[in-house]
């Protein structure tokens, strides 16, 4: 069932495996990689609308989709006008769906009243939804939680009024806020919102094989699987869990793969700031793929501020010293 397409409202999806938006992470190079490797849907990080609205360059280099397509954007807010003029804005910049966020956790988020904050009053959210369905002709879909915190599971009501104002996916991830990501995702919840729609549903929440893919849609009933933390270090696997056979297996090709997101994310946030911002990931991937790393390599990568010298000692991190890292950086 993974590797069927499926539609949100007249776009097609060409599998039901979708890389979560994750801010800070999901990124432009992240997300091309995950959908080299076969996601059927990758999406933005969380775009604050009113920022996009006031021009932030860094909410305008969260919106590029360039070779993505579908492109999808998830917008974050909580006054319907710059909900509505941001996703005018991001439509005419190339957006093929646009996603409410409903969900994020962060207390820098739920302080300002968006994310799931919005699940706490849904009369507003609601008011978001319609402004936000109003202002442009492409598929708008939410993501949420279960609810605020165990006492307020609201998804199931949320979830069929944003279906009533015309949203054409909805996405839950199992938890609820309170819980942040503590404990495990209740997958089997997420079954009152499947009973409460009839649009997709997506599922998300400790997804990390094809075997818990398979068992959250079995369990939920979701059309769809959504993965986020588990692809840190492994962009290829959410198109892995739809089938898709091209991830590298090798060290060596582990090691390429890591060369080339570097390149990619050095051009695409500049070299001062390309070489802190993937300090993230290149924990994720020694984590990973090095295990055997020595402490005070793995340092001197996590700290590097020379691209040369990263690359080369990557390469020593993975048992291949030597070559010219220059080289390899012009590769990639």
């Amino acid at each position: 069932m993974i590797e069927q397409p499926f539609a949100i409202g007249p776009v097609q999806i060409r599998n039901r495996a979708i890389l979560a938006p994750m801010s800070g992470i999901s990124d432009l190079p992240f997300r091309r990689l995950a959908w080299r490797f076969g996601a059927g849907l990758v999406v933005t990080e969380m775009v604050a609308s009113r920022e996009l609205v006031c021009d932030r360059d860094e909410s305008w280099a969260r919106l590029r989709g360039d070779g993505i397509s579908p492109h999808m954007v998830q917008l974050a807010g909580r006054e319907a006008r710059w909900m509505a003029e941001a996703a005018r804005i991001a439509q005419d910049n190339g957006a093929d769906v646009i996603d409410i966020n409903m969900g994020c956790p962060a207390k820098k988020v739920t302080g300002g009243y968006s994310g799931s904050a919005l699940m706490r009053d849904l009369d507003h959210a609601v008011g978001l939804i319609e402004a936000t369905i109003g202002a442009v002709s492409v598929p708008v879909t939410v993501k949420m939680r279960l609810g605020w915190d165990e006492q307020s599971i609201n998804a199931p009501e949320l979830a069929r009024r944003a279906q009533d104002c015309g949203v054409q996916m909805i996405t839950v991830h199992g938890r609820t806020r309170s819980q942040f990501y503590k404990g495990r995702a209740d997958w089997a919840a997420i079954r009152a919102v499947r009973e409460a729609i009839s649009i997709p549903l997506v599922a998300n929440g400790d997804v990390e094989t094809r075997q818990d893919a398979e068992r959250i849609l079995s369990v939920s009933g979701a059309d769809a699987v959504m993965v986020g933390r588990a692809s840190q270090g492994r962009p290829w696997l959410v198109g892995q869990l739809a089938g898709n056979t091209s991830a590298p297996r090798t060290s060596d090709e582990i090691l390429d793969l890591i060369i080339e997101h570097y390149g990619m994310n050095l051009d695409h946030h500049g070299a001062d700031v390309g070489v802190r911002h993937f300090r993230k990931h290149l924990g994720w991937y020694l984590d990973l793929h090095a295990k055997e790393c020595p402490a005070e390599l793995k340092a001197r990568i996590m700290t590097g501020r020379d691209q040369n010298a990263v690359i080369g000692d990557l390469r020593s991190a993975f048992g291949r010293p030597g070559g010219n890292a220059q080289s390899e950086r012009a590769a990639a």
